[in-house]
């Protein structure tokens, strides 16, 4: 893990959605330097499913070294983030680096999504980062440190990001577009980057998303936090980058990843947003369906190799347990010495695998070496 530098001390951060998540984990990385922060968030009470309230991360701030504000922020009113960004600066002197974090998700096709989940992630996403940016800047333009960083995924214009969840792909990339015209805007005075996790990141969240066993497949928020705390004790001339958690942690020396791990040596769900190879597997998702493609894979000769290998030892591996637990199909899209799709289905019956695509469609679609593949079952 990255080891605190004291590079915060006595600075204060304004953190949206701080309340639980990977935003109270920033919070507490720059709480161990004596930092000072403030909680906005909206959870003034405890929820049954989502544990945490901008209070208890009060005192889990201070427990850690830091000293807290916590302010009920629903970062779509306008009026609630001035004050709080007001009684930030009456408490600690001014704010010099804010953490846009707070977010909305709603993962369902056109037709499917009601509009007022559409104008929450629209309100939330988009317009709430905008809102805090520009309440912030003020102050942000007084500061040495002078950060933004958004939570943000880089912009990837392959369809396949905007078929299923086409509002939740818009209002997640206005976040990132804030970062691409801030960080020009504001050059040489604000630096502003966007963050984003290679994995999946157990959160409350990801549980209510993924069900039960979701959380073998995922990282802790800590990744994150060591990522985000890189990014805002850089100089101010570091802005304009989208940044992926493990690539920027990997240059900061960090070897083993296997701490951040919440099921270490379990193999990782791969986030939204991120994909090696965009074009071949926009060409082939169009080209044909899954039942088309799981055909001509049953009609082929029987695969060989270090893959196939693998896909034996995964099929006698399989049961009702595992899917139980699982409750997800993959895609995957190898490339290198073995190219080929494979699948691997842990959501019906007793689970299946076996080379071609899907007899349904999938949750997950991973492009990767095949060779990192192999390993990555292997444990290495």
């Amino acid at each position: 893990m990255l080891p605190n530098t004291g590079k915060l001390a006595g600075c204060t951060l304004f953190v949206t959605g701080a309340s639980r998540g990977i935003g109270k984990a920033i919070a507490l990385k720059a709480a161990k330097d004596g930092a000072n922060v403030v909680i906005a968030a909206k959870t003034a009470h405890s929820h049954p499913k989502l544990p945490g309230t901008i209070y208890t991360a009060a005192e889990e701030i201070e427990a850690a070294g830091g000293k807290a504000l916590p302010c009920i922020v629903d970062v779509r009113d306008e009026e609630q983030i001035s004050n709080a960004v007001e009684q930030a600066v009456k408490t600690f002197g001014g704010i010099d680096v804010l953490v846009n974090n707070a977010s909305a998700i709603n993962l369902t096709g056109t037709l499917e999504t009601p509009m007022k989940k559409v104008d929450l992630m629209m309100g939330v996403n988009t317009r709430g980062t905008y809102l805090t940016s520009k309440l912030c800047l003020p102050y942000l333009r007084k500061s040495k440190i002078a950060h933004i960083l958004n939570l943000s995924p880089p912009l990837n214009m392959n369809p396949v990001w905007f078929k299923n969840h086409c509002a939740y792909t818009i209002a997640k990339y206005g976040m990132s577009m804030c970062v691409l015209g801030m960080a020009e805007e504001y050059k040489g005075e604000v630096a502003v980057n966007a963050l984003w996790p290679k994995t999946a990141i157990h959160t409350a969240a990801m549980d209510m998303l993924g069900g039960s066993g979701i959380e073998k497949q995922c990282r802790t928020p800590d990744i994150m936090a060591d990522a985000a705390y890189s990014i805002i004790t850089k100089p101010k001339d570091f802005t304009g980058n989208f940044i992926i958690d493990e690539q920027l942690l990997k240059k900061e020396g960090v070897q083993d990843f296997s701490v951040y791990a919440i099921s270490p040596g379990h193999p990782l769900l791969p986030d939204f947003f991120l994909d090696d190879d965009p074009d071949t597997l926009t060409t082939k998702m169009e080209e044909h369906g899954a039942s088309a493609a799981f055909k001509q894979g049953k009609e082929q000769a029987a695969p060989t190799g270090p893959v196939a290998e693998t896909f034996r030892v995964i099929k006698v591996s399989l049961n009702e347990e595992v899917v139980k637990t699982t409750q997800g199909v993959y895609q995957f899209e190898l490339s290198g010495e073995n190219p080929g799709t494979w699948y691997i289905d842990l959501k019906n019956l007793s689970g299946s695998a076996g080379s071609g695509e899907p007899p349904v469609r999938a949750d997950v679609i991973m492009s990767l070496d095949s060779a990192d593949f192999v390993n990555m079952f292997k444990g290495t």
